[in-house]
């Protein structure tokens, strides 16, 4: 597919701009939560929600709206999205978690869009490592400014609001559709092997996203120094970035099947360090693992067109990670008992070797003949 460079650009823009309420989360509900407008029990299942709604978007906007109305569906659903967080901080209770169910459905239309261009590409990992890179600069970014100029949740979710309405600047420099480079028959459902390797995206995301969320709760109960448990979300923040950054320039030029063995194998001794290991290791294992995050996620691209050629499942890829970030934790948490956390690490495990598993399987050549 052929776009010029601010077709592309403006794409990129609407689909980072629809994919930054996860790294905002603990920071935004957080407030809510302090400010007594949220209860600490409902934080977690109003992050759930709004994932899963995010994902749920992101996998059905394909089927329900018209692929040559781009522009139109942009605009509508950056503006939406931002009305929704303007609102946001002004209600309580089940109005706060409809907005906020509202919201992903909007955030995941954007994603849809820009996921629709990557894997339409000649390039989709290398995209998609860049899609990854600049989201989490533009996370990154957007949560530096909250903390410095805009604290609370009035603050945080107004500069939200701002940010996502001015997406619909960008609009008239988008394409109002794209090539059909991707197989659409009578049924747009990926076939069985696209539905495995889409199983496989989602258990992967299961796992980080899992891990990530009691990674603090672990250290601490492994007995990292509370000054140091304090460094492992921006040192992790920064190892993803160069991550996405190794893995655009790594792209085509690794085998993404070995790629992803040999992530995998790494990740699971960075788990056997968090929760085996010396105290002194949780830090360093964390940040590799942050590092790894992004890092692998590109890598899967192939695996998933590999195993549905018509790219039918890629169209779903973001959908399925979104889904997937949302139930990890979800499941995880029924395995916490009596403040012991180290079980939501080996319920990683199974996650990451079971997806590696679905992956590399229903992206094999053997399966495609």
């Amino acid at each position: 597919m052929s776009l010029r460079a601010s077709q592309v650009t403006a794409v990129l823009v609407v689909g980072i701009i629809g994919v930054l309420i996860p790294g905002l989360q603990p920071q935004l509900l957080g407030a809510l939560a302090l400010e007594g407008k949220l209860s600490a029990a409902a934080l977690g299942g109003l992050a759930t929600a709004e994932l899963l709604a995010m994902g749920i978007a992101a996998g059905a906007a394909g089927f329900v709206l018209p692929a040559g109305r781009l522009r139109a569906i942009a605009a509508i659903a950056a503006i939406a999205t931002g009305a929704v967080d303007l609102a946001t901080p002004h209600v309580s209770g089940s109005a706060m978690f409809a907005l906020r169910v509202a919201a992903g459905l909007g955030e995941g239309v954007l994603i849809w869009i820009a996921i629709g261009f990557i894997v339409r590409t000649t390039r989709p990992d290398r995209w998609s490592g860049i899609y990854l890179a600049l989201q989490t600069l533009a996370q990154f970014a957007l949560a530096s400014v909250i903390g410095l100029y805009a604290a609370g949740s009035l603050g945080g979710f107004t500069a939200l609001g701002v940010v996502t309405v001015a997406a619909a600047a960008v609009v008239p420099w988008m394409p109002d559709g794209y090539a059909t480079t991707v197989s659409e028959g009578a049924s747009q459902m990926p076939p069985r092997r696209g539905l495995i390797a889409l199983l496989g995206v989602l258990l992967y995301l299961a796992f980080i996203v899992a891990l990530w969320v009691y990674v603090e709760p672990l250290a601490l109960q492994r007995g990292v120094p509370i000054a140091q448990v304090h460094l492992i979300a921006p040192l992790s923040l920064a190892m993803q970035v160069l991550g996405a950054g190794a893995a655009t320039l790594l792209a085509g030029r690794l085998p993404p099947r070995a790629t992803l063995v040999a992530v995998g194998m790494v990740n699971l001794a960075l788990l056997v360090a968090m929760v085996a290991g010396p105290p002194s290791l949780f830090i360093a294992a964390s940040a590799a693992f942050g590092f790894l995050w992004l890092f692998a996620l590109p890598f899967q691209v192939p695996l998933v067109i590999a195993a549905d050629p018509g790219r039918r499942a890629a169209l779903l890829i973001g959908g399925a990670q979104l889904v997937g970030s949302s139930l990890g934790p979800l499941l995880a948490s029924g395995l916490v008992e009596d403040g012991n956390v180290a079980p939501v690490a080996w319920f990683g495990a199974a996650c990451l070797g079971v997806g590696v598993a679905a992956l590399l399987g229903a992206g094999s050549t053997r399966a495609a003949r």
